[in-house]
């Protein structure tokens, strides 16, 4: 019951992998002793809907009109103990899968993978858009096929079973189509990130040497971008010479598991844009942490440290960047304010 007590305060930002001394990943231990201690107890209703948020969203978003006005009805909020001061996130009326069906693009000798996660499937739509059109005028022809989601509700709430199921499902379903010239990517860290993270423990042994060989064609798009600008495939001569100043906030599974030089060089390729990261650590949301009841002053004390005076006190005219789709919204919940992701930065910068 300590470990519990205890472990109920760990926000699975994953930063400790990065900024302890001893990188201890206690996400990773937060989700084992989820699955340990759970075993053979009834789990609550919250830990399953969000466990299920990809499922739950394939059949709400036929009925996208009726789900947005349910969440946000203040009675629901107190069944489902989400605290009242949060607004859910709003299911788009077309997924970015339907949509892609339907987008033409031309043929190109330079091919990517696309990882449609179930929080871009869903609720980022417009950014997923962006970032496939984007590529597309970059030259780059986008590739995308039947995958499973992430898993990464599953595993911040410590249904490993499930989540092993889905790491298995996907790496089978890339392995033998994704490569250093034909890589993978994705636009939301925690979710693409969990290819070169979780997946390669969870698998069986049989099935390692597979996942850890596919990892190393996996990116964000962050990286994928600032890799080709670094290899002179992409040049700023594809983008406007206006003056813009961009404040941004980095996602923690990013900062521990890869690095934010990415994403200040590719918000950098524009001539006369400038990038000033915030020195901010977790925004305090961390997926589903944030939106809990019990959570929910803890989160804004989070985002008091630095990240909420760092943007009060930026200009109006600054563009306020972060690519994590909870630290977005744990920005316009304060705020009410829009963060931009990268790609929209980007593609809005385009000629």
């Amino acid at each position: 019951p300590e470990i519990k007590e205890a472990m109920d305060l760990c926000i699975s930002c994953k930063g400790c992998k990065s900024e302890c001394p001893s990188n201890i990943d206690m996400a990773t231990l937060k989700a084992e002793f989820q699955y340990q201690y759970y075993k053979g107890k009834s789990r609550s209703l919250r830990d399953k809907l969000i466990a299920n948020n990809a499922k739950l969203n394939r059949i709400a978003s036929k009925l996208s009109g009726v789900h947005n006005i349910l969440i946000n009805q203040v009675w629901f909020k107190r069944i489902m103990g989400i605290a009242k001061e949060r607004s859910l996130p709003k299911l788009e009326p077309q997924t970015l899968r339907s949509w892609f069906k339907s987008h033409g693009q031309k043929s190109s000798s330079k091919k990517v993978y696309f990882f449609c996660d179930e929080y871009t499937n869903y609720y980022d739509i417009e950014i997923g858009k962006k970032a496939i059109l984007l590529l597309n005028k970059l030259d780059y022809e986008v590739l995308m096929v039947d995958h499973r989601e992430s898993g990464r509700a599953y595993i911040s709430k410590g249904f490993l079973d499930q989540a092993k199921q889905i790491a298995i499902a996907n790496i089978n379903t890339f392995k033998n189509l994704v490569s250093k010239d034909t890589p993978l990517i994705g636009i939301e860290p925690s979710a693409i990130l969990s290819f070169r993270d979780e997946y390669i423990n969870l698998v069986d042994k049989s099935l390692k040497n597979e996942a850890f060989n596919l990892s190393e064609s996996v990116f964000l798009i962050d990286e994928f971008l600032a890799n080709q600008i670094e290899e002179k495939q992409i040049t700023s001569d594809s983008f406007n010479k206006e003056s813009k100043a961009i404040l941004l906030h980095g996602h923690c599974h990013q900062k521990a598991l890869s690095t934010t030089n990415s994403t200040k060089k590719i918000l950098s390729l524009p001539m006369n844009y400038i990038v000033d990261e915030i020195p901010s650590g977790c925004c305090g949301m961390a997926g589903s942490f944030g939106y809990e009841r019990e959570h929910y002053n803890l989160s804004q004390k989070i985002g008091n440290q630095v990240l909420f005076p760092a943007i009060k006190k930026a200009n109006e005219n600054t563009i306020l960047v972060a690519n994590g789709t909870s630290c977005r919204h744990q920005i316009y919940d304060k705020f009410h304010k829009e963060a931009k992701h990268p790609v929209d930065v980007l593609f809005e910068a385009l000629y």
